[in-house]
């Protein structure tokens, strides 16, 4: 595993926040205390998602409408037809650690 430096868990907004990790686009989001990394751009089309809407553990894309589960990448309605990645996260000393 390598398990690369992401962001301090202070820099988090409430939900969805955008960071760029070694050139990827990586989503953080909070929910119910845990933390959660996905890809950042809709598989649909090249969207931000952090740009979008959480709501019941989905992120929604702003372009599109496109969901997907949170914690497992999962497509829960199109148009995007291609789950997004999602990423291991630890907790250290105030920091925030994925592995890509």
């Amino acid at each position: 595993m390598a398990w690369v430096f992401a962001a301090n868990e202070s820099e988090l907004g409430d939900q969805v926040t955008g960071v760029i990790v070694e050139g990827q686009h990586i989503a953080l989001y909070r929910l119910d205390g845990e933390v959660f990394a996905t890809s950042n751009v809709c598989t649909h089309q090249f969207a931000i998602l952090s740009d979008g809407f959480v709501e019941d553990g989905c992120i929604e894309c702003p372009l599109h409408a496109a969901q997907f589960d949170i914690k497992t990448g999962n497509v829960i309605s199109g148009p995007a037809l291609t789950s997004i990645a999602t990423y291991p996260v630890r907790r250290e000393d105030g920091k925030l650690l994925i592995d890509l």
